[in-house]
């Protein structure tokens, strides 16, 4: 199995949240009120658990939330170039060629020069790809069911709304996609 390209991150990440094999003392420990009452601190403390989760469920499905990224982009266009996909997922261009050589060995996805530019690679989805990308949507389907269980459907649809607001003030690439849906 191969490991993830950012396995310094997900270290820090993991060294981060409460240790999994200590949940009786993860539920005894108190935080103080002032960083319950930061909302930012909630965002990184949720964001770091929810990355937890789903990087386990990918590992137990043998997936890596890396091809799920690029396969989803994959999804909306039927070619893409390296660099288009690098920009929009902010992705070094150098790790992308690598995630991209592990996609094309397990037959997900397929690169061809570019007949009207050979500098460039487009890159396109095949059938196993969408298999795969079917695969990882479940997966995601089900960590977001599972962490998002206490709130109902209007609670999530409004948490997603404001969440998504927040993303589109610090990021002009959500900002594009939501008028592209509008």
């Amino acid at each position: 199995m191969r490991t993830f390209n950012d396995t310094e991150s997900y270290a820090y990440s993991r060294m981060a949240s409460a240790p999994a094999e200590a949940p009786d003392q993860a539920k005894s420990a108190r935080l103080p009120q002032e960083l319950l009452g930061s909302t930012v601190f909630l965002l990184k403390r949720l964001g770091y658990t929810v990355k937890e989760r789903a990087v386990s469920s990918y590992v137990l499905a043998g997936c890596n939330p890396y091809h799920y990224s690029v396969l989803a982009l994959l999804a909306e266009g039927a070619q893409e170039t390296q660099a288009a996909i690098a920009d929009a997922l902010r992705f070094d261009r150098s790790q992308l060629v690598g995630i991209l050589d592990e996609l094309e060995e397990d037959g997900m996805v397929e690169r061809r020069r570019d007949p009207n530019d050979r500098r460039r690679h487009l890159v396109s989805m095949t059938a196993e790809g969408k298999r795969a990308l079917a695969r990882q949507r479940a997966i995601i389907k089900r960590i977001e069911d599972e962490f998002l269980e206490p709130l109902d459907d209007a609670s999530r649809e409004a948490l997603h709304g404001l969440l998504l607001r927040l993303a589109m003030h610090h990021d002009a690439r959500f900002a594009a996609e939501s008028n592209k849906s509008a």
